[in-house]
């Protein structure tokens, strides 16, 4: 008896240092979360980014029955709540609501506190999404061709707005001034927000963007959409043409909206967030409040998610000298 007692206290010890690590057994996986999880947002409150986020951390907050705290850290186009992220414990209690500006912004920042490709890791993918082309009512413009002749008549006299330099937004509007030949300015704000009420008053011309971010513009009719920037009609907006067939041949853009988390964080913790997210996203009213964002559940596993940032940044890399858009 003494004996097996003595082992049973060296394997309750054991058992308990591997909870600690974060390396527990499938068994085990309600000894996470144990605590309120904290997710940052690098962008203003409002945005796609913003929304997706705190949809995902509300439904696993009640899953779980844990917590979530999001916090919007805003500022040099995502990259100050990025770097918030990756000076952050990898235990899997702070994670990053981000979306595809980040690798975007990494691919034209010629110096970064951190590593963009290795800093963070992608933990789960929530959506993707092509963008819209919205237009202020003032641009006599009712479809892209106009909008393309009505540029190119007056060139650098077109405002487009975007959620920051080497963002989405940013990228979006480049490509198309470089597919359809034009010269336009990009105005940057501090997230899409401020981009939107830009857009609303005149400030700017044209801003392409989520249609979650322009769905309050859209409600108000205070702009005119004029196209989505999949490269047929998209299944998500069938009213819309897409812009590559109405003027603009060759031009396509996708955004996406994920989860992640600081380099190191445990693996078995990475599955289980992974397979969590998952599972949300396919709940039927899941399904049903992207569909009315415009945007397609987009889940990936673990194994499919290796090396995207890598990817991602090499790909935007490319497109960024398809643009003109230089190094920051």
């Amino acid at each position: 008896m003494k004996t097996t007692g003595s082992y049973s206290n060296f394997a309750a010890a054991v058992l308990a240092a591997a909870v600690l690590a974060g390396g527990a057994p499938d068994g085990m996986a309600q000894a996470y979360p144990a605590k309120n999880i904290q997710i940052i947002v690098p962008y203003t409150a409002g945005g796609s980014a913003d929304l997706m986020s705190r949809t995902i951390a509300q439904r696993l907050g009640e899953a779980w029955g844990t917590n979530f705290v999001v916090d919007n850290r805003p500022g040099a186009s995502g990259m100050i709540g990025t770097e918030i992220v990756t000076k952050a414990a990898p235990d899997g209690y702070t994670l990053l609501g981000h979306t595809s500006s980040y690798p975007a912004t990494s691919a034209v920042r010629a110096k970064l506190p951190f590593d963009p490709a290795t800093a963070i890791v992608p933990v789960a993918m929530i959506a993707r999404a092509p963008m819209l082309l919205a237009l202020h009512p003032s641009v006599p413009a009712k479809n892209v061709k106009e909008l393309v002749a009505l540029a190119k008549k007056y060139p650098n006299k077109f405002n487009y707005g975007s959620s920051g330099a080497g963002g989405n937004n940013h990228f979006s509007g480049a490509l198309f001034g470089a597919a359809a030949g034009l010269k336009m300015v990009h105005i940057p704000y501090k997230g899409i927000s401020n981009a939107m009420t830009a857009l609303a008053s005149g400030e700017v011309e044209m801003v392409i963007s989520s249609s979650a971010a322009l769905l309050p513009n859209i409600q108000g009719n205070r702009v005119r959409i004029l196209g989505v920037t999949s490269p047929k009609r998209s299944p998500l907006f069938p009213d819309l043409p897409a812009i590559a067939e109405s003027g603009v041949p060759g031009y396509e853009y996708y955004l996406w909206w994920g989860v992640f988390a600081p380099a190191g964080i445990p693996a078995d913790r990475v599955a289980f967030i992974n397979e969590a997210v998952n599972k949300i996203l396919a709940s039927a009213d899941m399904k049903k409040f992207l569909d009315n964002q415009g945007a397609e559940p987009w889940p990936q596993t673990v194994a499919q998610l290796k090396d995207l940032l890598p990817r991602e940044i090499a790909r935007y890399k490319k497109a960024a000298e398809v643009a003109g858009i230089k190094p920051l």
